[in-house]
């Protein structure tokens, strides 16, 4: 059970579970958007270890994270885990050499589930996301690896009739996938989605009328040039300066404001980066901040 009287930026639920709202996505500890080097080991099981210390029981990781290193530094990190600990999956893709490629047939994504409790260490997974491969950005599915989203879940919901995986999750979908797998009972969604990218706002307000957990990859933009930086953005740095706060923290604390079940998973391989994200849920906008953010171009 989470600790409330210490959870970063207050408390969501994921399925059945009570998570605190600002968690850690575990791929920047072992890939770098940017082309800098690989993280050294010390220093991600360094930052592992300050997250827990700093409240966070909620992990998001995959397999094909440095072909299971992440899932390793986890283990290495934070093994025997507490009860509290969310360790959530995705899967859906795998490494073929440096590739990321499509990995969407059913018996694949079981195979990746297996691998993920293997690497971790567990017999349990607190959830796991189904990152559909149906259109950029990212990897695109073709021959067949254009799989049925129903085949798809039926394979999950065995998983979880097994009890190896608590709650199924979808990564990458549309508003019309998500609905059509509600009665599978999801738990949560990874879409890419921040304050100036709000193209997803239609699968959010499906998460909204469900009350499911609502997960944001790339919710400050990212090191694509591609993506616009949400601490670029002049409503954003004015309301930092105004507030006190970082540019970074006003467009973390802008997503926690947005939806009372948006749980935050940023990542960071710096420890002192990765205490400002955890401040981010002491940041309260007021209502001339909310305003300028809220009409700020999406």
């Amino acid at each position: 059970m989470t600790d409330t009287r210490r959870a970063p930026g207050g408390t969501g639920h994921l399925g059945d579970r009570t998570v605190a709202r600002i968690g850690f996505g575990a791929m920047q500890l072992v890939e770098r958007l940017d082309g800098r080097p690989p993280v050294a080991e010390d220093i991600a099981l360094t930052v592992l270890k300050d997250a827990a210390g700093h409240g966070v029981d909620h992990i998001d990781t995959a397999e094909f994270y440095g072909e299971g290193t992440a899932n390793q530094r986890i283990r290495a990190a934070l093994y025997p885990y507490a009860e509290s600990l969310a360790l959530v999956t995705k899967v859906g893709a795998e490494r073929a050499g440096k590739t990321l490629v499509a990995a969407q047939r059913p018996e694949q994504l079981r195979a990746q589930v297996e691998a993920n409790l293997t690497t971790l260490g567990t017999d349990h997974l607190a959830a796991v996301n189904l990152r559909r491969a149906d259109a950029p950005p990212g990897i695109v599915g073709e021959g067949d690896q254009r799989v049925d989203l129903d085949a798809q879940l039926a394979e999950l919901i065995a998983l979880r009739d097994e009890g190896k995986i608590g709650g199924i999750g979808l990564s990458a979908v549309t508003a019309a996938q998500l609905r059509r797998a509600l009665p599978a009972g999801i738990v949560g969604v990874q879409n890419l989605y921040s304050l100036v990218d709000r193209t997803a706002e239609e699968v959010l307000d499906v998460c909204r009328e469900h009350g499911i957990a609502w997960v944001p990859f790339f919710p400050l933009g990212s090191s694509h040039p591609q993506f616009p930086k949400v601490t670029d953005h002049p409503a954003v740095i004015a309301a930092a300066d105004r507030l006190g706060a970082t540019p970074a923290q006003v467009g973390l604390a802008w997503l926690l404001a947005h939806y009372d079940n948006t749980l935050l998973i940023p990542g960071t391989a710096d420890p002192a980066h990765l205490a400002q994200n955890v401040a981010a849920g002491e940041v309260r906008l007021d209502a001339e901040a909310l305003a300028a953010l809220d009409a700020a171009a999406g």
